[in-house]
C-alpha cells in the first residue's frame, strides 16, 4: 500500500507540532512558517495555518454513535491500536469525542475505534482491526 497525503487546516503550528509529535508520536518532516509535514504511521500529513475561520462541520451516525464530518485517521493492526489507545488514555488534555470502544462486535468488519480532536479542532479517528483483511468486509 502506498502512503496517502492529506493537507488540513490548523490555528497554531507549535501546538500542532507538539500534539502530532509529542502526543501521537509522529515524525516531523519539512516545514515553513505557514505549514509543517508529519509522518502519521507512514502517511504524509501537512498542517497548514488557516487563513479564514472554519465551520464546525456536521456529523453522521455509525453503529448508533454520532461521528464528526469531516474526520481523518489511520487504520492500524489491533496491537498497535491498543498501544496508541493506552498512550492517549494516559496523556493529559486529550479532547475525547469517543473513548476507545469496539463497534460491530461479532460482525464482519468488527473494529476498535476512538475519536479525538487536535488542538485546532480537527477530528481524528483511529481504528484497530484484528485482521486488516476485515477493513473492507461487508
Amino acid at each position: 500500500m502506498t502512503p496517502f497525503h492529506l493537507a488540513f487546516p490548523v490555528d497554531d503550528l507549535e501546538a500542532t507540532r507538539h500534539f502530532y509529535c509529542d502526543v501521537l508520536g509522529c515524525e516531523p518532516g519539512r516545514a515553513s512558517d505557514s505549514w509543517v509535514d508529519f509522518s502519521l504511521f507512514g502517511h504524509q500529513m501537512s498542517a497548514h495555518l488557516r487563513t479564514a475561520p472554519q465551520g464546525n462541520g456536521s456529523s453522521g451516525a455509525v453503529d448508533g454513535k454520532a461521528v464528526p464530518i469531516p474526520h481523518f485517521g489511520v487504520v492500524l493492526p489491533m496491537h498497535d491500536w491498543k498501544m496508541l489507545a493506552e498512550c492517549l488514555e494516559a496523556a493529559e488534555g486529550i479532547d475525547w469525542l469517543h473513548k476507545p470502544m469496539v463497534r460491530f462486535a461479532g460482525e464482519p468488519g468488527e473494529q476498535a475505534t476512538l475519536f479525538i480532536r487536535d488542538p485546532s479542532g480537527n477530528a481524528l479517528e483511529f481504528k484497530g482491526f484484528a485482521s486488516l483483511e476485515a477493513v473492507f468486509a461487508h
